[in-house]
């Protein structure tokens, strides 16, 4: 099964909620119906008005409405009009051919508990190691039972090198032992755990922001990468936590997953219009390879059950 494949099978739920039963080239929904189908995908009230909006335009030139609501999703998930108007002259950015190149050689990822953050890590390796980056872990969940642990048991099975520390132990220091070592030995791109923490509570943010400020002094001008590990099921409640943690650690992606498990798919466009953070991978399923580069076209296309862009 092609990726493109495994995307629009994980993306049931969510089509199934919105759009229902649906089917073939010439379905259509009643505007009302539409917009509060896609409220209840977690596009938000705002937002759902303007696809509405927007597909209800382009409807009226005569475009077919599948390909109206495609149009009108893209420009809320695609803002790059340049890059808009080449997927719509047939340019395809096959998602097997785009690597995600992280800004420097440092990935912080963060997040709150239960998101399967320290999975999506193993998952990140499994991905660069694939596109020929040596890569190493940091395990700076030291506060959580077996949290180091659980990530070194990840780097023996996939052969990627991990940086542990004591149970309790100062996760700046193994995030900072980690930055030395990674620096030392010439490592490609060295991802870095962090403990799960709730976006509400002061003291744990500022821990974060130290975590930080610790792997600037190992590595200068690192970390250049803070990814944010969100979980589609959270919905809404996942946009306050990405503002939280946005203010507290300047994001520059986030990574969106379990997709498969809701009916909320919708929650990536607020997180690109509202927040302006990129999407950098999605995850439809618990394989190591079910976590992949996020691309609009290929998301959207999914979504509505149209086939992939033509190369």
């Amino acid at each position: 099964m092609s990726w493109f494949d495994r995307l629009r099978d994980g993306l049931n739920r969510t089509r199934a909620a919105t759009f229902g039963g649906g089917r073939g080239a010439a379905w259509e929904m009643d505007w009302e119906d539409l917009e509060f189908a896609l409220i209840g995908a977690d596009v938000g009230a705002k937002l759902a008005a303007t696809v509405v909006a927007e597909a209800k335009e382009e409807r009226q030139r005569g475009t077919p409405f599948r390909e109206a609501l495609e149009k009108a999703l893209l420009d809320q998930l695609e803002p790059d009009r340049m890059r808009q108007k080449l997927r719509r002259v047939g340019f395809n950015l096959d998602v097997s051919r785009n690597v995600i190149e992280p800004a420097g050689h440092v990935v912080m990822v963060v997040g709150v508990n239960g998101v399967g953050k320290t999975t999506t890590i193993a998952k990140l390796g499994h991905y660069y190691l694939e596109h020929g980056k040596s890569v190493m872990f940091a395990a700076g969940d030291t506060f959580r039972a077996a949290g180091s642990a659980q990530l070194a048991v990840w780097g023996e099975r996939l052969g990627i090198p991990t940086v542990t520390g004591e149970s309790g132990a100062d996760p700046g220091a193994v995030a900072f032992d980690g930055a030395s070592q990674r620096k030392a030995r010439g490592t490609d791109l060295l991802i870095v755990d962090t403990a799960g923490r709730l976006h509400t509570k002061h003291n744990l943010m500022e821990e974060l922001k130290k975590v930080k400020r610790v792997i600037a002094k190992a590595d200068e001008r690192e970390p250049r990468d803070v990814w944010l590990v969100l979980d589609a099921v959270t919905g809404q409640n996942g946009l306050e936590q990405a503002r939280k943690f946005h203010e507290a650690v300047t994001l520059t992606g986030v990574v969106v997953t379990k997709l498969d498990g809701t009916a909320k798919g919708g929650i990536l466009l607020p997180i690109t219009r509202e927040l302006g953070i990129p999407i950098k991978f999605i995850g439809v399923g618990e394989g190591k390879d079910d976590l992949q580069p996020y691309d609009a076209a290929a998301f959207v296309r999914a979504l509505l059950d149209m086939p992939p862009v033509a190369a």
